[in-house]
């Protein structure tokens, strides 16, 4: 409770305080609680994850990704490419005109 304190109604953050319990300082908040990517960090992911499917249709030749695969990528980082694609899927009313085009170009039949 402590990294969504401002969700909490007041009533819910008197009583936590009453029992010793405050807020965690911005700092000290994990990613994931400080909010969504910038632009630039989505646009590198997405770039990320067109390269690993990219190389995975390369060489499997299908784009069928299972969700637990991960593309071991030249410079010696692991795309989690299964679930990238998998989100992707499921947030693709969010994407650009030019990344579904992309993926539709590597036969992604969805986008």
């Amino acid at each position: 409770q402590r990294q969504d304190w401002d969700r909490l109604a007041p009533g819910q953050r008197e009583r936590l305080e009453q029992l010793g319990l405050r807020p965690l300082p911005a700092a000290e908040k994990p990613a994931a609680a400080r909010g969504k990517r910038t632009g630039a960090e989505a646009s590198a992911a997405f770039e990320r994850g067109i390269t690993a499917l990219a190389q995975y249709i390369e060489r499997e030749e299908r784009t069928v990704v299972p969700r637990g695969w991960g593309e071991d990528m030249p410079d010696g980082t692991v795309v989690r490419l299964g679930v990238w694609l998998s989100n992707t899927r499921t947030r693709r009313a969010g994407l650009s005109a030019e990344q579904r085009s992309r993926l539709a170009a590597l036969g992604v039949d969805w986008a």
